[in-house]
């Protein structure tokens, strides 16, 4: 690797982060010189970076304005658990002959973890455990590239930054039934296609029970 290419991937990190954890809100504006001047590096590399996040769809480029950190789409999120959902699945069917014993208890042990947990006050520690659950159905998928594409998409809903049992906590607990049916029909070596079929009915009804929120938000909103 170059120096040219080290340092314009410190940039891509360094801003990454910052959008990730909301040191730039949505909307903010990127001025290539000023976070040179942060990173101690001419303003090439961060130019460079911020190509990358734009063609990430984490920076949108606004013509006689500049970059600026994308403004939260909710029709993105949709699409991206879309994405997650047909990814995820296909991940944890592929995984699924390969997990053990230990595997299953794990997978379990977490998912009580989340049956106990209050997610009503602690919604993101809910969404961290609920990542782990999932991690670990999917993890020994055979197809390394589709794990890495998972993952991808992850953090484009981090990107978004949005615990979605903040806002439907009610889902909580239909989730946490559904993971031990899945990880029912794994244990007893269930058809790959119908384990699939499950895990991502699984993640789309979190998306259309967060969607169906957000309407009759908006509608008492309007109202």
């Amino acid at each position: 690797m170059s120096l040219a290419e080290s340092k314009s991937q410190q940039a891509y990190n360094w801003i990454s982060q910052q959008i990730r954890t909301r040191g730039y809100e949505p909307g903010h504006r990127l001025v290539l010189t000023t976070i040179a001047e942060e990173l101690d590096v001419s303003v090439v590399p961060v130019r460079e970076a911020i190509r990358q996040l734009e063609a990430e769809g984490l920076v949108t480029y606004e013509r006689n304005v500049g970059a600026r950190v994308t403004t939260h789409n909710r029709e993105a999120y949709y699409e991206s658990m879309e994405i997650v959902a047909t990814l995820e699945a296909r991940a944890t069917a592929q995984s699924a002959p390969f997990l053990e014993a230990a595997d299953v208890a794990k997978a379990r042990e977490l998912n009580q973890q989340m049956r106990e947990l209050d997610v009503t006050h602690d919604p993101d520690e809910f969404t961290k455990l609920n990542k782990e659950f999932h991690s670990v159905l999917f993890a020994k998928c055979p197809n390394e590239r589709l794990v890495k594409l998972v993952y991808e998409q992850w953090d484009q809903l981090e990107y978004h930054r949005v615990s979605t049992f903040r806002y439907i906590p009610e889902r909580a607990l239909d989730s946490v039934e559904e993971h031990e049916k899945l990880v029912t029909l794994i244990e007893i070596g269930a058809e790959e296609a119908y384990v699939e079929k499950v895990a991502r009915e699984h993640r789309l009804q979190t998306s259309r029970s967060y969607r169906a929120k957000n309407a009759e938000t908006d509608t008492a909103n309007a109202t």
